[in-house]
């Protein structure tokens, strides 16, 4: 007879996945604590070799980057084994396909990776990197351009949909190659190459989704030089003239100067203005809304595609807030339960809400207990950085300072100024009202559940005549109420605006 399992609180059994990507100017390995909806990176490290240095002249991988790569592609080998990785999925884009001993690496890095490597066509990269896009940003629209050192892939999404989508020889090591180390060379064979793209059209006044690294970096400057009080990439939105005033400005900038700005990279100092010129020419050509940089693309659409269409639908916000729940809540199924209490409070003869305001309210509730391990002194800041600072995708800027906000709320209370100011201001009067309101319904959450399961369901809050908020416990919870408990529901009520009462029911 087998034993009955003791019940414990929930955990989280992943087996690690790798990623190892093999580009024209870097390769690398991501390690990711499993294969699902909202993955971790455990382990991620880079070699920048330039595979793809000098390909558009003479055709070929440059041998010394070959020899480079393949001595790290054994490191790799060794890392993902040491970390006790189950999968294994290799790539190599543009400077491998287009090089004629390509395929002759190819071999040679199996052998010191043990593993199978994919050599993506364009148009198979070019669907990966908006995979990618949209795993980290559900819903986007727009186009979505991932330059990498060889190559550029544009794609159209539109209403969650991967439409046309084309690759152009336009990464800055072929611009290098092709122009002699022209900059004005370069900006014409962009303008040439980019004009046949029609698709482009459909950009006015959209969002164009920028993926790659030399975006990225662009976005770290543009961060700095306007002391951006948020220092995550992901989902960093640039309007359409910050856009090009970082990308003008960049593109005119020697690569020694490039060496002397801390937020960059050194070994991307020589290729980082030609990145800067091709978004610059991408906006004057199709001007979009804005820019919007994405920390998702290759790497995590390839992913992406492993999973089962059914976890693909999932919502990547809410199954990193469960997950962050279960490992650090001190019960998950409180937090759940949390969501559904909620709900009364809004829609029907409540408070408005659209369907994101709701999505983020679940996603706070859940998150709401991640601090309490920490010094009670602490909790709030400790809650707030580990939300706003947090790896979560499909939420921008200020969504994640509102979640941060309300569990900051939820241990120093509803009125505290504490929160840091310079962050909070990325959200507005409304939404910190809000913030203040689902907090306020945390706080009374947790006084009359003790932070366990099974007790709030049995509570009820509704609205009465549209002037009260009446709580109804049963009367073998009756005890529950208390003073705190009466002071934390007057504040409640308050804050939506209805006198308070408090019936016990048979």
């Amino acid at each position: 007879m087998a034993k009955k399992k003791k019940a414990g609180r929930p955990h989280l059994d992943y087996t690690p996945v790798a990623i190892v990507d093999i580009g024209s100017n870097s390769i690398r390995l991501m390690v990711y604590d499993g294969l699902r909806r909202a993955p971790l990176p455990l382990f991620n490290e880079k070699l920048i070799c330039g595979l793809g240095r000098g390909v558009a002249l003479t055709g070929r991988l440059n041998d010394e980057a070959v020899e480079r790569a393949l001595r790290e592609l054994r490191r790799f080998r060794a890392l993902y084994r040491q970390i006790g990785v189950g999968k294994v999925f290799a790539v190599a884009t543009a400077a491998v396909r287009d090089a004629e001993n390509g395929s002759e690496f190819v071999k040679r890095a199996e052998q010191a990776l043990d593993a199978r490597i994919s050599v993506l066509s364009g148009r198979k990269e070019a669907r990966l990197t908006a995979m990618g896009l949209l795993a980290g940003i559900p819903g986007a629209e727009g186009i979505v351009g991932d330059l990498g050192g060889g190559s550029l892939e544009l794609v159209c999404i539109q209403d969650g949909e991967i439409l046309g989508g084309t690759t152009l020889a336009l990464g800055p090591l072929n611009l290098m190659d092709v122009s002699g180390g022209s900059l004005n060379k370069a900006r014409a064979t962009v303008d040439e190459a980019i004009a046949g793209v029609e698709f482009l059209d459909t950009l006015k006044d959209k969002t164009f989704y920028a993926v790659g690294g030399a975006w990225r970096n662009l976005a770290r400057i543009h961060m700095a030089q306007n002391h951006y009080p948020l220092h995550v990439l992901h989902h960093y939105d640039m309007p359409r003239e910050a856009a090009r005033g970082i990308s003008g400005l960049v593109s005119g900038l020697s690569a020694d100067t490039l060496r002397e700005i801390p937020v960059i990279p050194k070994e991307r100092a020589e290729t980082l203005p030609y990145g800067a010129m091709v978004l610059d020419r991408l906006i004057h050509r199709a001007a979009p809304r804005n820019v919007v940089i994405s920390a998702f693309g290759l790497r995590e659409g390839l992913l992406y595609s492993k999973l089962p269409k059914a976890n693909r639908a999932r919502d990547p916000l809410l199954s990193a807030c469960r997950d962050l729940a279960r490992l650090r809540a001190r019960s998950p199924r409180h937090a759940t339960e949390m969501c559904r209490w909620t709900d009364q409070l809004f829609g029907g003869d409540g408070l408005d809400e659209t369907s994101q305001q709701r999505r983020l309210r679940h996603a706070a509730c859940m998150l709401a207990d991640i601090g309490w391990r920490a010094h009670p002194d602490y909790r709030a800041e400790r809650s707030f950085s580990i939300i706003s600072q947090g790896p979560f995708v499909g939420v921008d800027h200020p969504e994640r300072v509102f979640l941060a906000l309300v569990v900051f709320y939820r241990y120093e209370g509803v009125w505290s100024e504490e929160a840091p100011a310079n962050v909070s201001e990325l959200i507005g009067e409304e939404a910190t009202h809000r913030a203040r309101i689902v907090s306020s319904a945390q706080r009374l959450a947790y006084l009359l559940s003790g932070a366990m399961p099974d007790v709030l369901p049995k509570i009820g809050l509704r609205y009465e005549n549209g002037k009260t908020l009446k709580l109804t416990i049963p009367r073998a919870h009756g005890d529950l109420i208390g003073e705190r408990v009466e002071k934390r529901f007057n504040e409640l009520a308050m804050l939506v605006g209805k006198q308070s009462e408090i019936v016990i029911a048979n």
